[in-house]
């Protein structure tokens, strides 16, 4: 086991130094730290840091609650559990929208305190791991927004490893925001042609009658306003990449000579007799339906499969939906340090609602949204009314998409009223299709949803959800 530094704050001595003999006897390699107040904790992170934190609610001068504001600020990767002798249901939703972990009620049963801590602590080196996997990959592939854990993305990065080695020519093809041009960087950058070239071309931003001029060059007098030799992409790319984003908009007639270069690995400057030897690797990408166009004769059939020597598709969000928090605590922590900002970071409500909201843009969709609510939202911590708030304006709504009715009883209901009957409706609905899912499992719930399982367990209570009915 990796050595974790756990802190513990409470004003009263006994049960301090309890749980550091409890603790120790429990998990003999853990480092525990023991301070009486929040100023002493505040103090202490500003030296040092743990992985871990147990803090107790009721203290003089600051209280629990608003010490765990102040270091989830300094360490947003820090998971606390909160303590209290005064435990109600209410306390306990405000400090996980806070930013807790958990929250555990005096006396303590020890193997309650035994089985909380163990998954604070596993979470904890899931956190940092996640960090540390966004950090290697970044190192792997300088493309630090291609990041992933799910397994849809590993067999993705194993396979863009495995075809960035080779020196065939890669046709990329995915969805809208899924990062294709980022994995022609990753390509081109873990390949043996990484000190040479990357050239990208945006095929639809040229106008057709440039596009041919562009990519193969052109010489002296070859047009109006040629007033010298001009050579193409294809050349400035020589030894390195030459990327084609969005091939599929390449005008037909343009497409027989960029099939000629990859059969004969040269090119024709316009207005020239003589051809030109390059040594370029082509990565193509796509969005579109390529077959559909060959059909339709949009497309070369030839051209399509020089291109189409090795595909690699690029995963849709929808298929690594775990993968959402690593993703949104990244953007979040980049977006604050382009804009100077204090670290912010989003609650297990927030996090939940972005892992169940549909994603047509895929990932650049999610790092626009992430974007304009760490721009603008005035707090640290970032709750579902805030994502709500902040986030993209609602689609329009159409006659036959249904429509929230807001008159109770005759009269326009309160706002209070109606927000709180949603989030009611959402998290209802949210835990039935979640134990439907799991067939009943808590456990297995809590794993899937983020949420540690004594809050899953307090949300099922105050719902009137009992996981034997999903078994």
């Amino acid at each position: 086991m990796n050595t974790n530094r756990l802190l513990i704050v409470d004003d009263e001595m006994d049960m301090r130094n309890g749980l550091q003999r409890l603790l120790s006897r429990e998990f003999p390699g853990l480092q525990i730290v023991t301070l009486a107040d929040a100023e002493q904790a505040i103090s202490y992170f500003e030296k040092d840091s743990a992985d871990l934190a147990l803090l107790d609610i009721k203290m003089p001068k600051m209280n629990g609650m608003d010490l765990l504001k102040h270091l989830l600020a300094k360490d947003p990767w820090l998971t606390a559990v909160m303590m209290t002798g005064f435990g109600s249901i209410e306390t306990a939703v405000e400090a996980i929208k806070l930013g807790a972990y958990d929250f555990i009620t005096k006396p303590f049963d020890k193997a309650l305190i035994y089985r909380t801590l163990s998954k604070a602590m596993e979470r904890s080196r899931l956190m940092r791991e996640n960090f540390t996997l966004k950090e290697q990959v970044c190192d792997r592939t300088k493309t630090s927004d291609l990041i992933g854990q799910s397994p849809a993305f590993q067999r993705f990065q194993k396979n863009l490893e495995t075809v960035a080695r080779s020196r065939y020519t890669v046709l990329v093809r995915g969805e809208s925001g899924t990062g294709k041009e980022l994995t022609a960087r990753a390509i081109h950058t873990l390949s043996d042609r990484k000190a040479k070239p990357l050239v990208m071309v945006n095929c639809p931003a040229i106008p057709e009658h440039l596009l041919e001029s562009e990519l193969f060059g052109y010489t002296r007098g070859a047009f109006t306003n040629a007033n010298q030799d001009q050579e193409g992409l294809f050349s400035v790319a020589s030894g390195g990449t030459l990327c084609l984003d969005e091939v599929g908009d390449i005008p037909y007639g343009i497409q027989s000579k960029l099939l000629r270069v990859l059969q004969e690995g040269e090119v024709k400057p316009l207005g020239s007799t003589r051809t030109i030897k390059v040594d370029v690797r082509i990565i193509a990408l796509t969005n579109l339906n390529l077959e559909k166009m060959i059909a339709d004769r949009l497309f070369r059939e030839d051209l399509f499969y020089r291109l189409n020597v090795v595909t690699l598709n690029t995963p849709s969000l929808k298929d690594m939906v775990e993968d959402i928090p690593l993703l949104v605590n990244y953007f979040a922590k980049k977006v604050c340090c382009e804009l100077d900002l204090p670290l912010k970071r989003f609650d297990q409500w927030s996090m939940t609602a972005l892992m169940n909201r549909p994603w047509p843009g895929n990932v650049r969709e999610l790092q626009n949204v992430v974007r304009r609510v760490v721009m603008f939202c005035p707090h640290d911590i970032i709750t579902f009314e805030d994502l709500n708030f902040f986030e993209t304006p609602p689609r329009p709504v159409t006659d036959s998409a249904p429509r929230e009715d807001f008159e109770r009883n005759g009269k326009f209901e309160a706002y209070k009223d109606a927000k709180d009957r949603i989030i009611d409706s959402f998290t209802k609905d949210y835990i039935s299709t979640l134990l439907r899912k799991t067939g009943g499992n808590v456990s297995q719930g809590a794993e899937l949803s983020g949420i540690s399982r004594v809050a899953l367990q307090k949300i099922m209570k105050r719902q009137d959800i009992k996981g034997g009915d999903y078994s």
